[in-house]
């Protein structure tokens, strides 16, 4: 299993009020490499899909209408230790929790409305890498 590889998206508050560039400029200061991006509107069968985890818990309706209210930003990250490191960059789900200076710490509107998703595995890394993105489209530019 790859450990230099994570997932982000850039959640829709975020790309409404016109901060993904902002929080791209972080992930590249903070030395990940953009292997992979696209802007896309999730359907609510592919937030459903992306969410299934949390199906049948009393947040999951509103996580998926919340993921298909606007665009997102999804992106293959690389660097060593990717997941762990990515984590500390973005910071605790709910923001009031996130130490200073995390982008869930800077941006977040809410615990659901926390502006990026980040991986918690290297096995979800990969998992969800593959979601939004062929093999092609990672490792082409490896």
């Amino acid at each position: 299993m790859r450990t230099d590889l994570t997932l982000t998206m850039i959640k829709p508050d975020a790309t409404l009020r016109g901060l993904t560039g902002t929080i791209l400029k972080e992930i590249t200061d903070a030395k990940f490499s953009i292997v992979a991006l696209k802007l896309i509107q999730l359907t609510s069968y592919e937030a459903q899909k992306f969410y299934a985890i949390h199906q049948g818990k009393p947040f999951f309706n509103e996580l998926v209408e919340f993921m298909t209210s606007a665009p997102i930003v999804a992106a293959v990250l690389k660097k060593e230790n990717a997941v762990e490191d990515f984590r500390q960059l973005i910071g605790a789900t709910n923001p009031e929790n996130a130490l200073e200076g995390t982008i869930r710490k800077k941006y977040a509107e809410s615990l659901q409305r926390n502006s990026i998703h980040g991986s918690d595995s290297n096995e979800n890394a990969w998992i969800e890498s593959h979601f939004h993105f062929s093999d092609k489209e990672i490792y082409d530019f490896l």
